[in-house]
């Protein structure tokens, strides 16, 4: 079992989830404007949300690797949360690869925050995980998330189509 550690960056502390972030987790998921290009488009209920920071304790306890809050590290606010996942979505190019995942509050966007905190987190994986490469899947109508992800050293392998819902595959080789 892993414990998660905590990371800083200039503006950023990723820590663990905790069931006291449940609130803010909520708020996040349950907003239009940070779900428009994820989570199916759809705003998240409670429901969805507690699973969401169980889901991330789980990833942490059994697969070793996991998710975290990005927290400004000045004042200790939940700004939103990224980090690792393997989600098992039936998507054959995600399968046993790990996954970055990022989202940031509506009133946070365009800080470069997600950016600090998955270059955080892919420092990381480059030090702890035994994986050649992570790879994420990206709505191309959500220009902000690609530009995270090729600032990150993410580049395009393939287009997806997940149910209905277009996707852009995208693949960093680890150190990249």
């Amino acid at each position: 079992m892993t414990t998660p550690p905590t990371l800083h960056t200039d503006r950023l502390t990723l820590r663990p989830h905790l069931l006291s972030d449940f609130d803010d987790v909520y708020a996040l998921w349950s907003d239009p404007v940070t779900v428009r290009f994820i989570a199916g488009g759809k705003p998240q209920d409670a429901q969805a949300a507690w699973f969401r920071i169980l889901r991330h304790a789980g990833l942490w306890a059994l697969a070793g690797y996991g998710s975290w809050v990005f927290a400004d590290r000045q004042t200790g606010e939940y700004v939103g949360s990224g980090g690792l996942l393997e989600a098992k979505r039936g998507i054959a190019e995600l399968e046993g690869v790990p996954e970055v995942g990022w989202a940031i509050r509506s009133d946070r966007a365009g800080q470069g925050l997600a950016t600090e905190g998955v270059h955080a987190t892919l420092a990381w994986a480059d030090a702890h995980l035994d994986a050649p490469a992570t790879r994420c899947i990206i709505d191309p109508g959500n220009i902000p998330s690609i530009k995270v992800a090729l600032n990150c050293g993410f580049h395009e392998t393939a287009q997806l189509v997940d149910g209905e819902t277009p996707l852009i595959l995208m693949q960093r080789t680890r150190g990249g």
